[in-house]
């Protein structure tokens, strides 16, 4: 029985000490729907929180450019609380930016650009950071 418990104690702390230590990890966000983006927002807002010492970027491409236009974005109240947090980046495409007519004021507050979103998220991703997908 002490064994038992012995193990399952190493086990917990195992799992424990994993959860702290830092990580990067980029968002992908290309939807034009509105509960992806408020969803999107939350996940990254969280993630920041929990993991103060771990990295995060959001990449905003495609449809989803809107996410971060402030005069129509759902998320702009998240979005604006998070992007200047020493652990975020949140990024738009400047190809997307070029389609869509947009310029940098355009752009919430602390929003930066990027040349290429996909190459931005790949780059990321050769560098070793994790990848997540937003999508409904």
């Amino acid at each position: 029985m002490k064994k038992i418990v012995l193990f399952l104690m190493m086990m917990v702390s195992g799992l424990i000490l994993a959860q702290n230590e830092p990580i990067k990890v980029v968002f992908d966000v290309t939807s034009s729907n509105p509960d992806v983006h408020r969803t999107a927002a939350k996940h990254l807002r969280l993630m920041a929180e929990a993991y103060p010492e771990s990295e995060f970027e959001l990449v905003i491409y495609s449809g989803a450019y809107k996410m971060v236009d402030k005069k129509s974005s759902v998320a702009g109240e998240t979005l604006s609380d998070i992007v200047n947090k020493d652990n975020v980046d949140i990024v738009i495409c400047q190809q997307t930016m070029k389609r869509h007519e947009m310029t940098m004021d355009d752009l919430i507050p602390g929003v930066g650009s990027v040349p290429d979103g996909i190459y931005e998220i790949i780059m990321k991703q050769k560098e070793g950071w994790g990848y997540i997908k937003e999508a409904q």
